[in-house]
């Protein structure tokens, strides 16, 4: 739309669109005249980035503005968000938008039908429609000359182009009472997600380390607040920063709340605009990091130790205080710093910029991290450090190896290599069955002779195996319960395997 107008401006906050419409109703001698042509002003009623419901009576301002300069700026309203959670009034049709839209989907899920309200004094620019199609004409000519006679008995009919979704229509009376008897009014729910949004705000707004700093950044509007339904809506943006102030991986939250079955919508929220406003970030920034590689929805979403997007959480009619529970204890459990380790001061001459905080190694591949114990002589090989992905997880049907993209529950397998023990020790921080233990061990050495048990532990021979689509060797452990504790795990049937010296 802002592409095919003449001429478009893209309001930064309140205050602009007020003192944009007191020109309207009282224009300058050198103010450019809005008179001659169409205009409109279009805006959400609820932010689809933090949840901020914008000002209900622009639509009316406007008007008047309008009509004391004869202006012809007509009022468009995105209600789409605002409708899953709460009622919208245009009873008034002195201050009802001219024209109103939402998805039916939004608020039921099915049927896939969204909504043009228009208000009726508003349809005189409908008449000058530069095309057409088939059910909103009486008459067509089709050689020799253009001409056609639109339809005039009502106003949607000269709406409805093409043959319309005649069993999705149907099924909307159907899907009205469905929800009615599982959530009752729309103001009832409205009542129900402020509550529960409150709380979560505030659950998450408590979040501290061990050094005092808060835990999540949440975007919130200063006009809004999570006790007014009328100013905010049930949805919360945040970024996560640990106790040193650094800002937390996107990607890395949303594989960990998969786990534990939450699911957050990360990265620009379909809202460049209020990203860079909440970010901080000036057209330079978003060039940059775009020529850096990065792209909405990838796993580079920190550039120059800024975020690149934000976690947003919406509640709706079905949210319950488990869930609220549930999501706030997750952060506290992953995020939240209980010992505070300062970055360690290091002279580097006249430059101290750059230094080593630690050092991890993965030993199997797309599982959790192991630090590297400090002080502790480590070897680099050519291929990298000793004990580096060293191992991973296979299928047993493709022989593909496993990553953490398709199956995010691997950042639970938390491996740990114990020298003196001579096996590395592999603990699952999640839920298994009773019989299968939370922890196995897996012996570090390579020859046989060294197992007690006679059944042998892997095969002599290297199988075949696809990482990342490339084909490689490994060899594969035959122990029925190294097989069972992973399978078990990840609910995938698949085993470890071994890359060879």
């Amino acid at each position: 739309m802002r592409e095919a107008a003449s001429e478009h401006r893209c309001f930064g906050h309140d205050e602009e669109v007020a003192h944009w419409m007191q020109t309207l109703s009282a224009p300058s001698s050198g103010a450019p005249s809005h008179c001659a042509q169409n205009g409109l002003f279009a805006y959400p009623a609820q932010s689809n980035l933090n949840g901020r419901r914008l000002p209900s009576f622009w639509p009316g301002c406007l008007r008047s503005s309008c009509q004391s300069s004869k202006c012809n700026v007509y009022s468009l309203l995105d209600a789409a968000a605002l409708l899953s959670t709460s009622p919208l009034d245009l009873s008034d049709p002195s201050q009802a938008p001219d024209y109103t839209v939402f998805s039916f989907y939004k608020i039921f899920g099915f049927p896939d039908l969204g909504a043009l309200v228009i208000r009726k004094g508003s349809a005189l620019p409908f008449a000058s429609r530069k095309y057409f199609g088939g059910g909103t004409v009486e008459s067509v000519t089709c050689t020799n000359e253009s001409w056609h006679m639109r339809k005039q008995n009502s106003l949607h009919e000269q709406l409805e182009d093409g043959t319309l979704p005649i069993h999705s229509i149907v099924a909307l009376g159907t899907a009205f009472d469905v929800h009615e008897k599982l959530f009752g009014s729309l103001e009832r729910i409205s009542s129900h997600t402020s509550f529960l949004t409150n709380r979560l705000y505030e659950g998450l707004s408590s979040l501290r380390h061990a050094n005092g700093l808060p835990v999540c950044t949440i975007y919130k509007d200063s006009r809004s607040s999570y006790q007014d339904a009328s100013t905010q809506g049930p949805v919360i943006a945040f970024n996560i920063r640990n106790s040193n102030e650094e800002w937390v991986s996107n990607a890395e939250v949303e594989k960990l709340a998969a786990i534990r079955n939450i699911q957050f919508r990360t990265g620009g929220l379909c809202n460049p605009g209020g990203i860079a406003s909440f970010l901080r970030l000036e057209p330079q920034d978003v060039k940059r990091n775009f020529f850096a590689g990065h792209r909405c929805g990838n796993e580079n979403d920190i550039h120059e130790g800024k975020p690149t997007g934000a976690i947003r959480l919406s509640l709706g009619a079905m949210s319950n205080m488990q869930d609220i529970t549930a999501v706030v204890s997750f952060v506290e459990e992953f995020f939240v710093d209980s010992q505070f380790q300062p970055k360690p001061s290091v002279s580097l001459g006249a430059k101290a910029d750059f230094y080593i905080e630690m050092v991890s190694i993965y030993p199997i591949k797309s599982c959790g991290n192991w630090p590297i114990p400090p002080g502790l002589p480590w070897d680099i090989r050519p291929e990298g450090l000793a004990w580096d992905r060293e191992w991973c997880l296979i299928h047993q049907g493709t022989r593909a190896a496993l990553s953490q993209k398709i199956l995010p529950q691997m950042a639970l397998l938390r491996p740990k290599i114990d020298f003196e023990g001579g096996v590395l020790r592999v603990r699952f921080d999640g839920i298994l069955p009773p019989s299968i233990p939370n922890e196995v061990a897996i012996p570090l050495s390579l020859d046989l002779a060294s197992f007690q048990d006679p059944t042998p532990q892997y095969s002599n021979t290297c199988c075949p195996s696809r990482v990342c689509g490339d084909p490689v060797s490994a060899y594969t452990y035959t122990s029925p319960d190294i097989a069972a504790f992973f399978t078990a795990a990840l609910s995938t049937p698949c085993t470890l395997a071994r890359y060879p010296p």
